[in-house]
C-alpha cells in the first residue's frame, strides 16, 4: 500500500516527524518498505505562464521564452523542453533557487541572457518524469509558491501489509494506527448522505446469495465528465502510485485509496434495468476494461444488466475484479451509476489469477473489505463529483441480504489475562484510550472490558487478538524479555538416524552451500524437466510462476545455479534439503504410495565448473560424476551405508553419464549429468552434475553394536580379467560378493584399462579380494575356492575371462 504522507497527516493530526512517522508504523506492524521525499526544497519556485516563444537563432533545440512570473514584467528564460510553447502554465526556477542540487543564477546560453529555469517534473523531485515540463492546469495562480500550489513538500510511504490488516488498504484505515500510536484521534469524515435531486434510479437483483450479500448503487445524471481531475486529487493519486486517467475514473479510485472500498462508475446510457448479481454462466465471455476478452466458468461472480435476453442477460463486469468495456464511462458519459458492493473474500480468492489479471480491487476483496462501507463510499464519490463536475443525483440503491453480513459480536478481554499473557501490566485509562483510538467499542466491566470492533477489522475474533492489538499499539519494545518457566522435555536424538544438521556440515566441509527455495514452481518449469506427473496445483498460488508443488528439489535447485552462473559465477556447488510433493509415486522411493498428496523429504545437490577453487598444487580440471559420487558416498558411510549405481532412464538425464541410486535393492535417488538438451534449455553451456535422493532411506543406519575384531590375519588376491564395456563394475562387485559369500571383508577396484592388448569394446578390470575368517586362519585351500568360485560367477553371469 502507497500513499501520500500529507494525506495521512488530513486524517490524523500528529507532531511527529517524517523519520518518527515511519518508525512509528513499522513499530506497530505496518513495516514500510520506502519514503520517497517529494519537493522538499522548492524555495522560489514559482507557477508561471509562457507568454511567447521563439527559436534560439544559434540552436535549433533551444527556444528563447518570455515568461510571466506574476513579477510586473515578463522575465526571459531560454528553455530546450519539446514542450515548451506560449500560453502553456508550468513551473519556473527563479534566480536563488536550488533545484535539483542546480543553483540557479542568471546565464548567458549560446549568448541570450536567460533569468531562470523552467523546470521538468524530475527537476523538482516530485516524479521521474524528464521529457518534457511539467504542465500545470491553465487556472493555476501565476506567481504563487510551486510548493503551495502542488501540495509540498510531501513524501510517498510505501508500507507491507500483512494478509490480516486489509483494513490498512486505505488511508484512513492507516490513520487509525497511527492515531492510537502518538495518542491522537482520527479527524471526524463528512459522509452526509447527498440529497435526492432526481427520481432516476435502476433497480438491483442479487442472485449470488452469501457471496455478495451488499451491492449498493447510485445514478447521478448531468455529469460533465470531461472536466479535469483538480490537481490535489491526481497529485495525491499520484503520490499513491496511481496514474490519473479521466475525472470519473480518478474519483472512484481517489475514494478506493481513501477509504479502502473499490468502486466502479458505469456510463448510465448503456446499461439496462435490472442490474442483477449472479454467477458466470459457463463458457460466458465479456469484455473487460483493457480490452481483454475473456472466457468464465460457473465459480465468476458478474455484474449483468438486461440488455441480451432480459434480467441478467449481458455481464458487465466481472465481479470484484474488473469492470466491462463496452459499458465504460468516457469523456462524453452524461449519466453515470455509480456501484459499490460487498464480495466475500472466497468468492475473489485466485479469480483473477485464473485470467492472469491482478488488480487492485481483486487485492482488496481478497483479504477483505468492511461490510458497512459500500454506501459510505457512494455518499463520498456523489460528493466529488457533484461538487467537481456537476450533476443531479437519484437516490441511493441498497441490495442486502441481512442475514448473510457479519453480525459484531463483543468481546470480553479480562485485565488478568493481559498480564498473564504479556506479562505486563497496563493502566486500564491506556487500554481504554487505545482500544477506543483503534475505533472499538469498550464497555467496562469488573473483570475487563467488553470490546465490539469495528466492522473494518476481520482479523479481530478473540480476547488474543485485542491483547495482540494492545502489545502492538502499547509498544513491543515495552515488554521486557524473559525467559519462559516451567518445565521442559529434552527429545533424545535416535540412534537409528544420522541428523540433518550432520549433513549440512559435512556438505559445507565439501565446499557446497545451502539454497532455500520456494517448495512451489512453475508448471512448464517440471514439463521442462519432464517431472510434472503428479504434481499437485495450487488453488491459490502467488503468481502464475508459482502454480504447483514442486515434486523434485532439482529443478529449483539448478535455477538458483543458473542465476549465479549467470552472474559470472564460474565454479558453483549448492545444495537443499527441503519436502517435496506428489500425488502418486515419482519413482524415487519404495513401495506403493496412496494417491492422495505426501510430502518426501529429500536432499538434492549440484555442481558446475572447475573441481577444485583455483591454486597451484593441483592442475586444473572440470567437475565430473566422481567427485558428487565421492560427495554422496561420504554420506552414506556416515550411516555405514554402501551404495548401488545402476544406469538411468529418466528424462532429464544424460544417458551415458547418470545412474539411480540404489540401497539394499531399494531406489532411493539419481545422480548424474544433466541432459545436453535441458542444459541448453536452461542456459547453461557447462556441464552440470547432479544427484537428489530421499533423505530418510539415506541416512538410516543400524545402532552400533560392538564386536571383536579378528586376530587372524586377512588374505588378499588379485584378479585381472576382461569384460564387455557396457557391463557395469556395480552389477559385477555384486556378483563377486555374492560368490565369495561370508569370508570376504572387503572387495576393491584399483585398476581399469582399455587399449593395446585389450579388444575393442572390452575393458581390463583389476580387483583385489580381501579375505578374512574370525575363528581360524585361511588355508590356501580356502582361499582358492572363493577365488575360483569369484571367477566362475563373473564368467557366467557377465562373460568375463581372465586376463592373460
Amino acid at each position: 500500500m502507497k500513499f501520500s504522507e500529507n494525506w495521512l497527516r488530513s486524517h490524523v493530526p500528529t507532531q511527529a516527524s517524517r523519520d518518527e512517522l515511519a518508525a512509528m508504523l513499522t513499530a506497530i506492524g505496518l513495516e514500510v518498505e520506502e519514503v520517497v521525499a517529494l519537493g522538499d526544497e522548492l524555495a522560489n519556485v514559482v507557477v508561471a505562464r509562457i507568454v511567447d516563444c521563439v527559436r534560439h537563432p544559434e540552436a535549433d533545440r533551444l527556444q528563447i521564452c518570455q515568461v510571466d512570473a506574476g513579477q510586473g514584467q515578463s522575465l526571459q528564460i531560454v528553455c530546450g523542453a519539446p514542450n515548451a510553447r506560449a500560453g502553456l502554465v508550468a513551473p519556473l526556477a527563479l534566480v536563488g533557487a536550488n533545484v535539483g542540487g542546480i543553483a540557479i543564477k542568471a546565464a548567458k546560453l549560446r549568448g541570450v541572457e536567460s533569468n531562470g529555469m523552467l523546470c521538468s517534473a524530475k527537476e523538482l523531485g516530485i516524479d521521474a518524469d524528464a521529457s518534457g515540463l511539467l504542465e500545470l492546469p491553465d487556472d493555476a495562480p501565476i506567481g504563487a509558491p510551486v510548493a503551495d500550489y502542488l501540495g509540498l513538500p510531501d513524501a510517498s510511504i510505501e508500507i507491507k501489509l500483512t494478509p490480516n490488516r486489509a483494513d490498512c488498504f486505505g488511508v484512513r484505515g492507516i490513520a487509525y494506527d497511527v492515531a492510537a500510536a502518538c495518542a491522537s484521534a482520527v479527524v471526524a469524515f463528512d459522509a452526509t448522505p447527498m440529497p435526492a435531486l432526481t427520481d432516476s434510479t435502476l433497480a438491483v437483483e442479487l442472485d449470488a446469495g452469501a457471496k455478495v450479500p451488499r451491492f449498493a448503487g447510485r445514478v447521478i445524471e448531468g455529469v460533465n465528465a470531461s472536466v479535469a481531475t483538480p490537481v490535489w486529487m491526481a497529485e495525491r493519486l499520484r503520490r499513491s502510485g496511481v496514474r490519473p486517467i479521466s475525472f470519473l475514473v480518478d474519483v472512484t479510485q481517489y475514494v478506493m485509496l481513501e477509504l479502502g472500498q473499490p468502486m466502479h462508475a458505469f456510463d448510465r446510457d448503456l446499461l439496462e434495468g435490472p442490474i442483477v448479481v449472479r454467477h458466470a454462466r459457463d463458457g460466458e465471455t465479456t469484455k473487460l476494461l483493457d480490452g481483454r476478452m475473456v472466457s468464465l466458468s460457473e465459480d465468476f461472480l458478474v455484474v449483468s444488466d438486461s440488455s441480451q435476453g432480459g434480467p441478467g442477460g449481458r455481464a458487465v463486469a466481472l465481479g470484484g475484479i474488473m469492470g466491462g468495456f463496452d459499458t465504460r464511462v468516457t469523456d462524453a458519459t452524461r449519466n453515470v451509476f455509480l456501484e459499490a458492493a460487498h464480495w466475500i473474500p472466497s468468492a475473489i480468492i485466485g479469480r483473477g489469477r485464473k485470467l492472469g489479471l491482478h488488480t487492485d480491487a481483486g487485492h482488496r476483496f481478497e483479504r477483505g473489505v468492511d461490510p458497512q462501507l459500500p454506501v459510505q463510499a457512494i455518499e463520498v464519490a456523489t460528493r466529488l463529483i457533484v461538487e467537481l463536475a456537476g450533476g443531479s443525483p437519484g437516490p441511493v440503491i441498497e441490495a442486502v441480504l441481512p442475514e448473510h453480513l457479519p453480525k459484531p459480536v463483543a468481546i470480553e478481554l479480562r485485565r488478568a489475562r493481559i498480564a498473564r499473557v504479556l506479562g505486563i501490566e497496563i493502566a486500564d485509562a491506556d487500554i481504554e484510550r487505545i482500544l477506543r483510538a483503534l475505533g472499538m467499542q469498550v464497555v467496562a466491566t469488573a473483570d475487563g472490558w467488553n470490546v465490539t470492533a469495528p466492522s473494518r477489522r476481520f482479523d479481530i475474533a478473540i480476547e488474543e487478538d485485542l491483547i495482540e492489538e494492545l502489545a502492538r499499539i502499547h509498544g513491543y519494545d515495552r515488554i521486557p524479555t524473559t525467559l519462559p518457566g516451567g518445565a521442559t522435555r529434552i527429545a533424545a536424538p535416535s540412534e537409528g538416524q544420522i541428523d540433518a544438521a550432520t549433513v549440512r556440515r559435512q556438505l559445507a566441509a565439501r565446499d557446497y552451500l545451502e539454497t532455500v527455495n520456494y517448495a512451489f514452481v512453475e508448471s512448464a518449469l517440471l514439463q521442462l524437466w519432464g517431472a510434472d506427473e503428479g504434481a499437485v496445483p495450487l488453488a491459490n498460488p502467488l503468481s502464475a510462476e508459482l502454480g504447483v508443488m514442486r515434486t523434485r528439489l532439482l529443478p529449483g535447485l539448478v535455477s538458483a545455479l543458473q542465476r549465479n552462473v549467470a552472474r559470472q559465477a564460474g565454479r558453483v556447488r549448492l545444495f537443499e534439503l527441503g519436502n517435496v510433493f506428489a500425488s502418486k509415486d515419482q519413482g524415487l522411493g519404495a513401495g506403493d504410495r496412496a494417491n492422495a498428496p505426501e510430502e518426501t523429504l529429500r536432499l538434492a545437490a549440484t555442481a558446475c565448473g572447475e573441481a577444485h577453487a583455483e591454486q597451484w598444487g593441483e592442475p586444473s580440471r572440470k567437475v565430473d560424476f566422481h567427485d558428487l559420487k565421492g560427495d554422496l558416498d561420504s554420506l552414506a558411510a556416515a550411516a555405514g551405508a554402501v551404495l548401488e549405481y545402476r544406469p538411468s532412464q529418466l528424462p532429464f538425464a544424460h544417458p551415458g553419464r547418470s545412474a539411480d541410486i540404489y540401497r539394499g535393492g531399494q531406489r532411493i535417488g539419481w545422480i548424474g549429468q544433466l541432459h545436453p538438451r535441458l542444459a541448453r534449455a536452461l542456459d547453461l553451456d557447462g556441464d552440470v552434475f547432479a544427484f537428489e535422493a530421499d533423505l530418510g532411506p539415506l541416512l538410516a543406519r543400524a545402532v552400533p553394536r560392538a564386536a571383536e575384531l579378528s586376530r587372524f590375519p586377512s588374505v588378499r588376491r588379485d584378479l585381472a580379467f576382461v569384460v564387455a564395456d557396457d557391463v557395469p563394475w556395480a552389477a559385477i562387485a555384486a556378483t563377486v560378493r555374492a560368490a565369495a559369500g561370508p569370508l570376504l571383508r572387503d572387495l576393491l577396484l584399483f585398476d581399469r584399462y582399455v587399449g593395446q592388448g585389450v579388444e575393442s569394446g572390452q575393458k581390463s578390470l583389476a580387483i583385489g579380494l580381501i579375505l578374512q575368517d574370525n575363528s581360524r586362519t585361511l588355508t590356501d585351500r580356502d582361499v582358492e575356492t572363493v577365488v575360483s568360485e569369484a571367477v566362475a560367477a563373473i564368467g557366467r553371469e557377465h562373460g568375463a575371462r581372465i586376463r592373460g
